[in-house]
């Protein structure tokens, strides 16, 4: 047996950010491109645009900033909010995923 730790946060008992938008985020700061992002993650530009906006309303921040097409085409960059966040979600999973392996060991290792 193994354990599985799924966490997220939430405000005013709605979420705001888990593994999925960390994944979407992570891709958008990869590739440069919410449409590239959304693509690897087999979902559509507007439902990806759509959680990064419902974060953004639920947070009180901006998380992107989008640059409108062009000659060089358009994209998007994380805000150093959304770094920040995307780091402290990140070192805070990590420390959480480290604790609950302690505690199943203590109860399911023998």
């Amino acid at each position: 047996m193994e354990f599985k730790l799924k966490i997220w946060l939430e405000k005013d008992n709605q979420p705001v950010f888990g593994r999925g938008l960390l994944c979407l985020l992570t891709l958008i700061r990869q590739h440069g491109s919410i449409k590239r992002a959304a693509e690897d993650l087999g979902m559509s530009y507007r439902q990806a645009w759509g959680n990064v906006k419902k974060a953004e309303n639920r947070l009180g921040v901006k998380l992107l900033i989008k640059h409108v097409g062009g000659e060089s085409g358009g994209g998007a960059q994380l805000t150093d909010e959304a770094n920040r966040l995307v780091r402290k979600y990140e070192n805070f999973m990590h420390d959480a995923e480290d604790a609950v392996k302690s505690v199943y060991a203590r109860h399911f290792k023998e």
